[in-house]
């Protein structure tokens, strides 16, 4: 099993158990592929809900170029309520599941072909 594979089936539980919910393993792993090599490192690969740099960047980068979405005030309530969802005492927020959360939330799967 590669390394890629071991992160996927730790963000595939993730979602079972923070999330109670039976991930699309399909948009999962397109998902985690195009966040590229920041799931090899420990301090990229999670996102901090405490930092609003880090937040905004979510938005910039994912929801607004990568998404293609028009940037406004419902991506960081989008962006708030998935890590509400998640969970903020939740110390480890894959930055792999909280896309793959706002993927689904704003019905973009197409965007991963």
């Amino acid at each position: 099993m590669s390394k890629r594979d071991e992160l996927i089936a730790k963000y595939a539980a993730d979602i079972k158990e923070k999330l109670g919910e039976t991930p699309d393993m399909d948009l999962l792993t397109k998902v985690t592929i195009g966040c590229g090599p920041s799931i090899y490192n420990a301090d990229s690969e999670t996102v901090s809900a405490s930092d609003q740099t880090e937040l905004d960047r979510v938005r910039d980068n994912f929801l607004v170029k990568k998404l293609g979405l028009a940037n406004g005030p419902e991506l960081m309530d989008a962006i708030n309520s998935a890590i509400d969802k998640y969970g903020r005492s939740n110390r480890n927020k894959y930055r792999a599941v909280l896309y793959y959360m706002l993927t689904r939330h704003f019905g973009k799967q197409s965007v991963y072909g």
